[in-house]
């Protein structure tokens, strides 16, 4: 489980510009000097709270993982997050400090960002801030948890056996014909009545010889 958020914070922080970084990859570590110091947790929007920065460890994964990405094309990011975080963990605290100081500099503003937000609102506008922030991370949270339950389901599929998952395909199988059935009894009833716009496509009937489009 932690693994997994683990992974999800720092794909979820990698976003579109990770590729950007794979140009001129190829050393064991990017040096931590490389990247320019801009802080990115501010919102363009007067209304909302800005982003958290980002912690000095998902930083370095950030920037790291295009890089191990393109050396191990084929590797997992499961097993690639791996590598990262035992790199970190060999990291020296000298080179440690350079994402740390990042971090801190970019909290602070954070603080004072929202600070000066707060001020220009009203009490209610607070709250009502702070109801769509709960909401969000709510909805996270649903979202991180319905990931892990899919991903048990999938490797609960994987060991079954294949006369157990012959069952299921069987009933997936009957649905199937049974919600063929369905429709092509609905769309003729439809036919009848001159309610052709409501059938998926023309359903065109020859004798005993019925040609249907999807």
């Amino acid at each position: 489980m932690a693994l997994f958020r683990g992974v999800w914070s720092v794909l979820s922080a990698l976003g579109k510009s990770g590729a950007d970084l794979c140009a001129g990859c190829g050393s064991r570590l990017r040096s931590p000097f490389s990247f320019a110091y801009v802080p990115r947790c501010f919102s363009s929007a007067a209304n909302s709270y800005p982003k958290k920065p980002l912690t000095s460890y998902v930083r370095f994964s950030k920037e790291q993982l295009p890089l191990f990405k393109a050396q191990n094309p084929d590797a997992k990011n499961s097993e690639l997050i791996r590598k990262i975080a035992q790199l970190w963990r060999e990291l020296p605290d000298s080179e440690k400090k350079i994402y740390e100081d990042a971090y801190r500099a970019d909290w602070q503003a954070y603080k004072e960002e929202i600070n000066r937000i707060q001020e220009q609102l009203t009490p209610s506008q607070i709250v009502s801030l702070e109801k769509e922030i709960l909401q969000k991370r709510l909805k996270k949270k649903a979202l991180i948890k319905k990931r892990v339950k899919l991903k048990t389901i999938n490797e609960n599929w994987k060991n079954l056996s294949s006369s157990q998952k012959q069952v299921y395909i069987q009933l997936a199988n009957d649905d199937k014909i049974r919600y063929y059935n369905e429709m092509k009894s609905w769309e003729e009833q439809m036919m009848e009545v001159g309610r052709n716009d409501l059938l998926r496509r023309t359903v065109k009937h020859h004798g005993k010889d019925d040609t249907e489009e999807y």
